[in-house]
């Protein structure tokens, strides 16, 4: 199936940017207008988000996170075979935040969440960082599909990390030196088991992995955000949370990490995959009062 995806995708990607964004733009339609592809939950999830907002304003910022999302899946094929310098000049970044902790000798976490376009970062990040990039994923159940996306990352070295593999293998696979890019605003397998902070003015569940994980290694944390400048130009923008993570009491971390999502999200709404359900848990006194980060 993979000898037949391929050079299927490959053809794609050597179409012109407009020719290809012709084709987006025509998939929009039909995602949002004709199968309204989880629509229900966008809608939901940008009512709870923004309240203050009119309905007009909840729906205009749908609109464009829709084409946001077709286009991150129409530039990773045009990624499949874009030139180093073609690449070079649709990103940019103050990645030079991230390579002057790389002197520090310790390693590097990545705290980032569901922004657009996530490949184009994947690949800028490693492609200029002084940091190796170990990326955890989570596998696609199309093996032909997952062998594209892994070599799509592996690109510029990025080293890829399966997440049913992590807890296994992970020490033996990672450098002496390395950074570990996580999407930190994940939903947790079980409330129970998690840290409950304010998220747009809610109580909602966040992981509590990225934060262990941080102090165990005496991590740098870095909190990394990536938008588009205009229609398939992208910047990263990076903002060190701290260099000592112990010094954080328990929960702490990750309430800085949650303070500085919503902010990028507010700055800049349509850039945020409202298709997930951020909010499927509720909060219960009872249940998980004992988690609430104070």
């Amino acid at each position: 199936m993979y000898y037949i995806i391929y050079p299927i995708f490959y053809l794609l990607s050597l179409l012109p940017w407009r020719v290809l964004y012709f084709i987006s733009d025509g998939l929009y339609g039909l995602i949002y207008y004709i199968f309204g592809y989880r629509k229900e939950v966008v809608m939901k999830n940008l009512l709870i988000a923004f309240p203050e907002k009119t309905e007009k304003e909840r729906i205009r910022i749908a609109k464009d996170f829709y084409h946001n999302f077709v286009d991150t899946f129409i530039e990773t094929i045009k990624l499949i075979s874009v030139s180093d310098k073609e690449f070079d000049k649709r990103f940019t970044s103050n990645i030079e935040v991230v390579n002057e902790l790389y002197a520090t000798g310790k390693n590097a976490q990545m705290f980032t969440g569901h922004f657009f376009n996530w490949e184009f970062a994947n690949l800028g990040f490693a492609k200029h960082s002084k940091f190796p990039l170990v990326f955890v994923y989570l596998p696609l159940g199309n093996k032909a599909f997952n062998k594209i996306i892994v070599d799509l990352r592996k690109r510029y070295g990025s080293m890829m990390l399966s997440a049913t593999e992590f807890k296994n293998k992970f020490k033996e696979f990672v450098p002496e030196h390395y950074a570990l890019g996580l999407a930190a605003d994940q939903n947790p397998g079980s409330p129970a088991n998690a840290l409950w902070l304010p998220f747009f003015n809610r109580l909602t569940p966040f992981v509590s992995g990225p934060e262990k994980g941080a102090k165990a290694d005496d991590m740098v944390c870095v909190f990394a955000h990536f938008y588009k400048i205009k229609r398939g130009y992208y910047h990263f923008d990076f903002e060190v949370m701290t260099q000592e993570p112990n010094d954080f009491e328990p929960g702490k971390l990750t309430e800085v990490y949650v303070n500085l999502l919503e902010k990028a999200i507010r700055k800049i709404p349509a850039n945020y995959l409202w298709s997930h359900r951020r909010w499927k848990w509720e909060f219960d006194e009872e249940k998980y009062g004992k988690l609430v980060v104070k």
